[in-house]
């Protein structure tokens, strides 16, 4: 059987989507492939995002945060709660019915913009063909006018801790833990390995989190990453540093562990093992031999600034590309893709991507660190301004963190944005729009924040830029 279409899109995640319904809005006949089987062995559609990463962990962090903040915080507020319990397996439930309302939306997304859905795995052939076997082993070909591949990513696995049924997971297996256990080993000191530590911690769990590189978080800018790494072991997360993991050995349900440091071999025992080590492009079974596609070194598709891989009609979006692997970012190329395939002429602006950690409280930055523009020799100035003295900060209890704002000495153009902090997530838009329209720390300023707001915090790290804070004593600034 052959079908022809304008576009096909390989992958439902947040970038495939997306491409799919954009590219149906503006008229293009399209079609999307998905091979996700849902733990109830039914197609759904969503990806890796949806179904076993961003949405459902932020699911469990939410209910988490919630059932730690009754026990532990409510009195502050003069609210008596007494034998706080957690439901961890009705934690769970919940999860799966968010996770089961978001996939059945896009289906219906896909059908309310006539996006044919094609279930089984894609292959791109030569010619820009797309061969699909479904999941009884029939296959079918769809011809296409021009391809989209968003195929996602997969986890590291790494030969030291091999995934274990019930003992040893990967981030997706974390996510189904219906009991908290007492003693839970994480491997990768990053975002997926302090959210999902952060969950379990809250829950009752002893966390240890190994990180092999002798440094923090050494994406995030170091000022805000030594503040983190406080607040997290303030919490009660034991983090180690420099931390190799060697080994590991299951015994019955626990599972022993061998790490070295500068001090030596050590050994601990835990009841799981979380391995977050990161992600890599998944690429498996994607492209037939003479697709004309190829990889980078790093196992990448080799993609231009606008997405186009070397087969004229033939792109590629997401985490099989180069840049970060968010969502956000995945679907605005998407959106970029679809749009220069109808003939218009987008642009994507790969310096104003927001990255947030949903710990509590969260981090988010946007732009270059400090550290980056030392390296780069680009003159600069700095605002800080502490949550300690945001009466909003205040009255939600929550006065951890700062916003940080970065700007360049002569232009006063804002060049990066960092916030660690309640909310950190949501206002950090406030940098990203900033940097999109190229402001200067001068016009965020001169803008009115709403009081008592949160956001304050933006506005006082703008005007400490040129040392000009209202609400802290201001330091004095090199002439």
């Amino acid at each position: 059987m052959s079908d022809k279409y304008d576009v096909v899109v390989i992958g439902s995640g947040p970038g495939g989507y997306v491409a799919a319904i954009r590219a149906a809005q503006l008229g293009l006949k399209t079609a999307c492939v998905e091979k996700w089987i849902s733990k109830e062995g039914k197609p759904v559609l969503g990806g890796t995002c949806l179904n076993v990463g961003c949405i459902p962990s932020k699911a469990l962090l939410e209910a988490s945060h919630k059932y730690h903040e009754a026990k532990h915080d409510f009195a502050d507020f003069g609210i008596e709660t007494k034998d706080v319990k957690m439901d961890v397996k009705k934690m769970v439930a919940r999860k799966d019915k968010i996770v089961t309302q978001l996939t059945g939306g896009i289906a219906g997304l896909f059908m309310a913009n006539g996006v044919t859905s094609v279930e089984g795995t894609g292959k791109l052939l030569a010619g820009k063909k797309v061969e699909v076997t479904s999941h009884d082993g029939k296959t079918q070909v769809l011809e296409a006018d021009n391809v989209i591949i968003a195929s996602g990513s997969v986890p590291v696995n790494i030969p030291s801790a091999p995934l274990t049924e019930g003992v040893i997971l990967d981030s997706t297996g974390a996510l189904e833990i219906t009991e908290t256990p007492k003693r839970l080993g994480v491997i990768g000191g990053g975002v997926i390995g302090l959210e999902l530590g952060s969950v379990w911690k809250r829950l009752g769990s002893e966390v240890t989190v190994f990180e092999a590189m002798d440094s923090f978080l050494s994406a995030v800018d170091q000022q805000v990453a030594k503040d983190v790494k406080k607040s997290m072991t303030k919490q009660g997360l034991n983090i180690e540093l420099g931390a190799r993991v060697t080994s590991t050995e299951v015994k019955g349900k626990e599972v022993e562990v061998t790490f070295t440091d500068a001090k030596g071999e050590h050994k601990k025992t835990f009841d799981k093992l979380v391995v977050c080590v990161g992600r890599k492009p998944y690429t498996e079974g994607v492209l037939a031999d003479d697709s004309g596609v190829s990889l980078d070194e790093r196992g990448f598709i080799f993609v231009d600034d606008q997405c186009r891989t070397e087969v004229p009609g033939v792109y590629a979006i997401g985490d099989v590309v180069r840049g970060p692997m968010l969502a956000h970012k995945s679907s605005e190329e998407g959106v970029m893709v679809a749009d220069i395939i109808a003939g218009h002429k987008p642009e994507m602006n790969y310096d104003a991507i927001p990255n947030v950690i949903y710990t509590f409280p969260e981090v988010a930055w946007v732009g270059k660190t400090e550290e980056e523009l030392k390296a780069a020799g680009t003159p600069y100035k700095s605002g800080v301004f502490p949550f300690s003295a945001i009466g909003r900060a205040m009255a939600n209890n929550c006065t951890e963190g700062m916003v940080k704002i970065l700007a360049h000495e002569e232009t006063d153009r804002v060049l990066g944005m960092h916030i660690f902090g309640q909310n950190a997530g949501e206002m950090i838009h406030n940098g990203v729009i900033a940097m999109e329209f190229a402001s200067s720390a001068e016009d965020l300023a001169l803008t009115c924040f709403a009081h008592p707001t949160l956001s304050e915090a933006v506005h006082e790290a703008a005007l400490a830029v040129d040392g000009h804070a209202i609400h802290m004593p201001n330091k004095k600034k090199r002439k």
